[in-house]
Parts: C-alpha cells; sequence; structure tokens
C-alpha cells in the first residue's frame, strides 16, 4: 500500500534514526535479541525506507507495538537477500545493526553447509525498478523468487513455512505453479496484502454462509497495484457467502465515463457505493461522477474511474470501483437478503510513517510462523491474483468481458476468523 513514488535519501533518514533505541536492540543499543528466537530469511527486491520491506521485514527486526506495549517477534532475520541496491539502500547497514547475513543468492540466504538454516522465509517481491509488459503488469520476480526457495527445499529435504507479499505474480500461469509447489511439498503458504486483516471501521465480520447477493469495494489508486488491495478486500468478505467460494465464471474491467453507463445500467448498484462512501473517511464533497479524474490528490495522478465487474459461478455479483479524486480510502458494502439496509465497513489505514496496517499483516505472519497453520487460505490469493490477471486482460481488451474457465473450479471455505485485528490500535 505504500505510494512507490514516495522517496528519502538512506543519509536522512538514518539521521532522523540514529538515537532511536529499538526493542530487538539490547539495552544499551549494541548487538541484537536474539535468545529464544528462531531463524527466518528475507528475500525481497529493495530494502528502502517506506518499501514493503522495510514494513514488513523491519517490524521482525526493530519489533513494533501492539495496543501500545512493546512487542517483539519470537523469530530474527538471520539472512537477507535483496535483489536491488538504490542510493537509498538500507539493508547494507541494517546487516551490521542487527547482526544479520546479506546473502549473494536466495539460496545462499536460506542454506548454510548443504542445510535449511532457517524456519521461515518471507518472500516481498513489491517495489524496486521493473518493466511493465504489454497489459501494464510490473514483472515483479515473485514466482522467480518462489522457484528459488522451492529448489533450496528440494535440495536440503526440508521445507518450512513461505509468506508471499501481496498477489502470487502477475501471471496466472505462474500463480497455479508457485500454489502447486506448495502443495507438492506441503509447506505452509501465507499471502496475500494488508487490506485484509486491517482494522475495519466498524468491526464487521460476516457469518460463514451469509446470504450475501451482491458487494462492492471502493477504492483508490493504480488500476494494477492498488487494484488487487480493493480484489482482495472484496474476496475476504465474499467468500463467507452462503456455500463457500465456488469460482469466478467472468471478469471485466471498464474506465471512463462507461463506468457510470453500467452503474445506470444496473451492472454494478449505485445503492451499495452510497452505502460504502458513508463509511469513508476521506470522501470528497460533490458528485462522484465530477470529482473522478477532475485533479491529483497528493501522489495519485487523475486518472478516470475503473470498474472491475466480477460474475462468480454462483451467481453472485462482485464489483470494485477505483476512485481516484473522490476518496483515498477503502470502503465495502453488500447486501445481504432479507435485511433492508446493506451491511458496510471501511478498512481502516493508519497513514505513513508508521503504515500501521502493516501490523496486521505481520501478527498473522507469526501466527503461520509459530503453529505451521496459515490463519486464512493462500487460495484466497490465488483466486485474486488469477482475476486481476484476467481483469489485465479486460482492460488490455478495452472492456471486453474476459470468461474464466481458469477459475471456475476455485472453490474453498473461508475460516471462522478471517484474520482482521481488533486490538486496540493505541494504548489508553
Amino acid at each position: 500500500m505504500i505510494d512507490r513514488a514516495q522517496r528519502i535519501s538512506r543519509r536522512k533518514f538514518l539521521a532522523s534514526t540514529a538515537a532511536a533505541i529499538t526493542l530487538a536492540s539490547a539495552a544499551n543499543g549494541q548487538g541484537p535479541v536474539r535468545a529464544g528466537r528462531k531463524p527466518i530469511a528475507v528475500v525481497t527486491t529493495v530494502y528502502r525506507p517506506m518499501s514493503h520491506a522495510y514494513h514488513i521485514a523491519g517490524r521482525f527486526l526493530h519489533g513494533y507495538q501492539i495496543a501500545g506495549k512493546p512487542h517483539l517477534p519470537n523469530f530474527y532475520v538471520r539472512a537477507m537477500h535483496v535483489e536491488q541496491t538504490p542510493d537509498n539502500d538500507l539493508s547494507r547497514d541494517l546487516c551490521k545493526q542487527f547482526d544479520f547475513r546479506l546473502a549473494r543468492s536466495v539460496e545462499d540466504a536460506l542454506v548454510e553447509d548443504g542445510k535449511l538454516a532457517v524456519d521461515g522465509v518471507l518472500l516481498i517481491g513489491e517495489h524496486g525498478n521493473y518493466p511493465r509488459n504489454e497489459k501494464g503488469q510490473i514483472l515483479y520476480p515473485r514466482h522467480e523468487m518462489f522457484a528459488k526457495i522451492v529448489e533450496a527445499f528440494r535440495k536440503t529435504g526440508r521445507s518450512v513455512p513461505v509468506f508471499n507479499d501481496k498477489h502470487l505474480s502477475y501471471s496466472w500461469a505462474k500463480c497455479k505453479e508457485m500454489m502447486a509447489w506448495s502443495r507438492e511439498l506441503k509447506f505452509p503458504l501465507l499471502a496475500g496484502s494488508s487490506l485484509p486483516v486491517t482494522w475495519r471501521r466498524p468491526e464487521l465480520e460476516l457469518p460463514l454462509d451469509a446470504p450475501i447477493e451482491e458487494a462492492l469495494v471502493a477504492g483508490y489508486g493504480p488500476i494494477e497495484v492498488y487494484g488487487f488491495h480493493a480484489l482482495e478486500t472484496l474476496q475476504t468478505m465474499l467468500e463467507r457467502r452462503k456455500g463457500g467460494e465456488t469460482g469466478l465464471a467472468a471478469v471485466t474491467c471498464v474506465t471512463g465515463k462507461d463506468v457510470w453507463k453500467l452503474g445506470d445500467a444496473k451492472k454494478w448498484s449505485w445503492e451499495l457505493l452510497e452505502a460504502a462512501l458513508a463509511r469513508s473517511e476521506s470522501v470528497n464533497p460533490g458528485d462522484v461522477r465530477q470529482n473522478v479524474g477532475a485533479f491529483a490528490v497528493q501522489s495519485m495522478p487523475p486518472t478516470p474511474a475503473t470498474a472491475f465487474l466480477l460474475e462468480y459461478r454462483d451467481g453472485t455479483r462482485g464489483t470494485v470501483l477505483l476512485l481516484n479524486g473522490h476518496v483515498q480510502d477503502f470502503t465495502f458494502a453488500c447486501r445481504i437478503k432479507g435485511e433492508a439496509k446493506p451491511a458496510a465497513t471501511l478498512f481502516h489505514l493508519p497513514p505513513p510513517p508508521g503504515a500501521r496496517y502493516f501490523d496486521a499483516q505481520v501478527m498473522n505472519i507469526e501466527k503461520m510462523l509459530e503453529t505451521g497453520t496459515p490463519p486464512y487460505p493462500a487460495e484466497r490469493t490465488l483466486l485474486t491474483s488469477g482475476a486481476l490477471d484476467f481483469l489485465m486482460d479486460s482492460h488490455q481488451q478495452r472492456g471486453a468481458r474476459v470468461e474464466t474457465p481458469e477459475l471456475a473450479a476455485l472453490a474453498y471455505k473461508a475460516p471462522a476468523d478471517s484474520g482482521y485485528i481488533r486490538t486496540a490500535l493505541a494504548a489508553g
């Protein structure tokens, strides 16, 4: 969720934090705390200020707060492989401060003396300087890094839990292969973004087998990078519908004035949009049709409205609307059979520099590392990853409806607890 355009120099960052004493340092500020903690490896594209590696791996280095109280994970970073090291790279200084090894390769980060030397792997393939393909997808090497992790497991004859940040890959074929490797070698896999597990205002956990008829997420941001966040926000709620998840039949991506035309034609619900926007903490006064795309808001350019239309196999309809210029948050609303008013909530995202929604994500990573069981299914991320890839096909084809037989058999059951954070944001 951190804006890719945010950049601050390594020197300024280190100067601003040089006096800080972190939870993971000894009382005199020298040396990391390792007693009783288990080793993990970090495999990442880049470790710069405000990057996903900074926020996720950084919480295993520095610790973080839960309800205002200091918390240090029971796992420490033993080794890290960083593919790109720009001028504001932090890994080279942090490895000295926290005494972890900067590995030359993925295998080098995981293996020592021919044996797997860690009890978990964080794969964080977000941010960095990577090209885009003809569909506009950023070619982050998550699949390639994941393949090297799997190769290390095969060589050593041992596997450990793996966390994969955000969507599995930009390519459905690669996503499917990654999931297949996890099942073949039987290692726990947790994947996805922070949106499904961040705070909700008001707290809303739909009951399992809820008779949901239609759902909508209002969000913002670039079509692929933030579109995935919106899709996961939608899916973490819709997977709780009656019968559980049964797969997707087709997807459509529409932009510009056609978005409003589809709403007027009842292809998505204006009522649900109004219910979602009523929960927004950032909604702009005025007509959504006039605000969207009219001007830049902070780092978000003035882009036209975007709609994702998802047709589920069981007939349920899901909609994502990216509304740059009208909102700067993510809200959800759904129509439940027999209820007069839509159920709705805000997925609360505390802002940088702390971006504390990563607290929620790291808490769930810790649960998997501790128990060996992912707190929510990777199938959710497999479905949303595939949906995003096919939506980008639709976008490239100027709003064509794309049937998704590949996603039609993706059935799974939602957990009783979706994993979102309910602890207080701060002490008090």
